[in-house]
């Protein structure tokens, strides 16, 4: 078994609002091993998104410590890539611009200009963008700039890759090819990946493991699933295997029985 790359210890996240203080997140404990694939899932308001954010570094734990590498994460590092819905590209620079800017951010004091145009084509080709590499964000569909976004998070060659619901605003045979895709590019790349989803299918699909969280306020994990597929994954292969019939009933038992229950 890999170590972990990620710990996270005794966390806990309060906001200070209008109303008084909201506590989004308490008491949550995990490791995330090297080159694991985990899902937060979970209803709305449950903090999947905080909890993502914490990881990136993008806000820091009110209780508790999240380590990465055995150091404690102070903010933001490149070692930490993230993708979000929204594809964030740009939109006077063309798609081969916006990767080198993530590109250059990393290795733009240690390498020369070809070998960053290298690893930017390298990555847009792995998404199978390299056609389309100089045109703007405008000018190709939403699945497409996804695929940008998550070239320009690979290119960076991150040790952890952080994925915020980054197909849940495309239509669902264009999810379908990019959870493909993604399933792909984690093959080739071995990288460790933590994603945010509401999409049950996905998780089971994508993932080692399934963190389900409670519900919010002062959410937690109520279950972790442990996903026993093998790799690489097939679509339609798996549609007929009883086992992903038998992962996809237990999170739903999970989030549509013991937690809507108790919310009733």
């Amino acid at each position: 078994m890999k170590k972990p790359i990620v710990k996270i210890e005794a966390v806990g996240q309060t906001f200070n609002t209008k109303s008084g203080k909201f506590t989004a997140l308490r008491d949550i404990d995990l490791d995330i091993r090297e080159g694991e694939v985990v899902s937060l899932i979970g209803h709305s308001g449950c903090g999947k998104s905080t909890l993502l954010n914490l990881i990136a570094g993008l806000s820091l734990p009110t209780t508790g410590v999240l380590l990465c590498d055995g150091r404690e994460i102070p903010g933001p590092g490149p070692e930490r890539a993230v993708v979000f819905q929204n594809h964030s590209l740009l939109p006077w620079m063309s798609c081969f611009e916006n990767v080198m800017l993530g590109v250059e951010q990393v290795f733009g004091r240690k390498e020369g200009r070809d070998k960053l145009k290298a690893r930017v084509t390298a990555a847009l080709e792995m998404v199978h963008m390299a056609h389309a590499m100089h045109k703007f964000p405008h000018e190709v569909s939403g699945g497409m700039k996804q695929r940008v976004g998550i070239a320009r998070a690979f290119a960076m060659e991150p040790r952890i890759l952080l994925m915020d619901e980054p197909f849940g605003a495309l239509d669902a045979l264009t999810r379908a090819s990019l959870q493909d895709e993604l399933n792909g590019v984690m093959a080739k790349t071995g990288a460790t990946v933590v994603m945010v989803t509401h999409d049950v299918d996905e998780a089971v699909l994508l993932s080692d493991r399934i963190v389900m969280m409670t519900n919010g306020p002062a959410a937690t994990i109520g279950e972790i699933l442990t996903v026993e597929l093998e790799r690489p994954r097939d679509r339609l292969a798996l549609a007929q295997d009883t086992r992903f019939a038998d992962y996809r009933a237990a999170v739903f038992e999970f989030l549509y029985r013991k937690q809507l229950k108790k919310a009733a």
